[in-house]
């Protein structure tokens, strides 16, 4: 497979306008992914799927990440004069990292026998603005797993042929895969509590209560 740069550089040919960027990884792996904006997302699929170079024709996984706001503190290398010798100081230099919600797409051609290739989609933020590309029209595959994101993430999928839970029910508040999200106290739908859960029933429905 060819390096992530020159595919970037292909599928920003072949689909103008796209905002398209490596995303480095900085753990063992290595491995780095492209991070398409959404407004372009599938026009870089249907490149991805169906040029002849890659042919990446299967997505294998589907999986989101909750990325609340954040004050990071990066080591920044600086010269600096001292004593009248310029010498190298390291610098913590703080950034805020605003929230957003992302969904990585794992790419193989099935055809070729190469991959993955890890795609990124990116929303604006995790309150109001979380809508990203439904990539089901292009791999037929993703189709659950996006509805699992939009289920556990909130992730609302523009274009999904059956946006709706698939793991909560209905009517369930809330997405359990959220950074901050809060379980609730109230296990009334638990049978048979015990442990834990047993303790948090007993506050909602303490034993000899005459309810």
């Amino acid at each position: 497979m060819e390096p992530l740069d020159l595919i970037r550089e292909r599928l920003g040919a072949a689909v103008p306008g796209a905002a398209i960027e490596v995303v480095p990884n900085p753990a063992v792996a290595e491995q780095s992914s492209l991070r398409v904006d959404p407004g372009h997302a599938v026009a870089v699929a249907r490149v991805l799927r169906d040029e002849a170079f890659w042919q990446f024709d299967y997505c294998s996984n589907v999986t989101g990440v909750d990325w609340p706001e954040a004050i990071l503190r990066e080591p920044v290398r600086l010269r600096r004069l001292i004593n009248g010798v310029e010498r190298e100081v390291v610098s913590i230099v703080e950034r805020r990292r605003p929230g957003c919600l992302e969904v990585v797409y794992h790419l193989y051609s099935m055809r070729l026998g190469h991959g993955p290739l890890i795609l990124r989609q990116r929303t604006d933020n995790r309150v109001d603005q979380v809508r990203v590309a439904s990539l089901t029209p292009v791999w037929r595959s993703a189709e659950f797993q996006e509805r699992e994101v939009y289920d556990l993430f909130g992730v609302v999928f523009e274009g999904h042929p059956d946006l709706r839970r698939i793991l909560m029910w209905e009517g369930f508040q809330d997405h359990p895969m959220r950074k901050d999200y809060v379980e609730p106290d109230d296990y009334e739908y638990e049978p048979t509590p015990h442990d834990d859960v047993l303790v948090k029933a007993r506050r909602h429905y303490p034993v000899g209560g005459g309810g």
